[in-house]
């Protein structure tokens, strides 16, 4: 191998595992933010589930300042806020040290670069979208912070097999030994998974963000929630979640429509990620392939088990972390 491939392969080994401390960073982001985000919905809070929605329904009457003190106090909050900072400074930081490894030596690694660059978008624009965030009432800017976080991590973790299978395309001496590319039917696959994953990952956080969670409690159907005719105003991001009269009524009666197309959308997700997992599993990407139908059977048991418990904190932050995950291996296979 000669000096400079040698310092070529140095320099996708340095990209790949920043681009690995990146992502986990991006993780870190992520989980923090869901745990901020569903702590303030009144999530794990006493009297469950009377409480759920508690702080907005707070702001709504005129309490914003009670709203302000009370989350101020909870020292959890406070040390996750702490956490969440730190880690968006050191993985904006990271991400401009990877741009300028990318276009600042040549040759050029263009690819990763672009992709680099995407990266630092998405940290902008988090983090202009995070004056907003909270004390925003409405779902679209919730529905947004969760969009820009996932397809970060998506981005990075794609970064990193980039600059990983350039390397291993650099070092292999046996052709057999380089990862093959993958059909263009199986690309226009796995970026038809990406689109509806992306859709329901959307639909997800208007649910959540639009307090309709518990608007549905039955399984398949609505149950004993909302009325079939509620109309379809919970599905706008820009609509102010609408609260119940009274504390014990379920809590946004109306988000029945937002929560129901959360859960068609789940199906739609199982059947154009199934066949993508088996034709990745066919095409030798074994690990790949079992990641994602792993994922996917396990968000599945873990939104049914959301409606049966009445929506545990822990489950809550578990299925944002499962849906970050597949996002990122899906979005592998492009």
């Amino acid at each position: 191998m000669t000096l400079a491939v040698n310092l070529d392969v140095r320099r996708l080994l340095l990209l790949k595992r920043m681009a690995t401390l990146c992502a986990v960073l991006v993780l870190v982001i992520t989980s923090i933010s869901a745990f901020i985000r569903l702590s303030n919905a009144g999530l794990g809070c006493a009297d469950w589930p009377q409480c759920y929605g508690q702080n907005l329904r707070q702001a709504q009457q005129g309490s914003a300042a009670k709203v302000a003190k009370n989350v101020a106090k909870n020292a959890a909050t406070v040390g996750a806020r702490i956490v969440h900072r730190v880690a968006a400074v050191s993985a904006l930081l990271l991400i401009v040290i990877m741009a300028m490894t990318c276009f600042t030596a040549r040759p050029m690694l263009r690819g990763a670069g672009y992709m680099a660059l995407a990266l630092l978008a998405l940290a902008i624009f988090l983090a202009v979208l995070g004056r907003w965030s909270s004390g925003a009432r409405v779902p679209a800017v919730a529905i947004g912070n969760l969009l820009g976080g996932f397809a970060m991590l998506a981005l990075c973790w794609r970064l990193r097999l980039e600059v990983s299978n350039a390397a291993q395309a650099m070092t292999a001496t046996d052709f057999d030994t380089r990862v093959a590319p993958l059909s263009g039917r199986m690309r226009i696959w796995a970026w038809l998974g990406v689109v509806v994953l992306i859709v329901q990952i959307a639909l997800g956080g208007l649910v959540s963000a639009g307090y309709a969670s518990l608007s549905c409690t039955g399984l398949p159907g609505c149950g004993g929630g909302a009325s079939a005719d509620i109309g379809l105003a919970s599905l706008n991001p820009w609509r102010e979640p609408a609260f119940a009269a009274t504390a014990h009524a379920p809590i946004n009666p109306a988000g029945a429509a937002s929560h129901m197309a959360h859960r068609y959308g789940a199906l739609a997700t199982l059947l154009a990620l199934i066949p993508l997992g088996l034709a990745a599993l066919r095409s030798g990407r074994r690990r790949t392939a079992w990641l994602i139908i792993t994922l996917l059977v396990v968000q599945v048991e873990l939104g049914l088990l959301m409606v049966a418990l009445s929506l545990p904190l822990a489950g809550a932050l578990a299925h944002n972390l499962i849906g970050v995950l597949l996002l990122a291996a899906v979005f592998s296979l492009v």
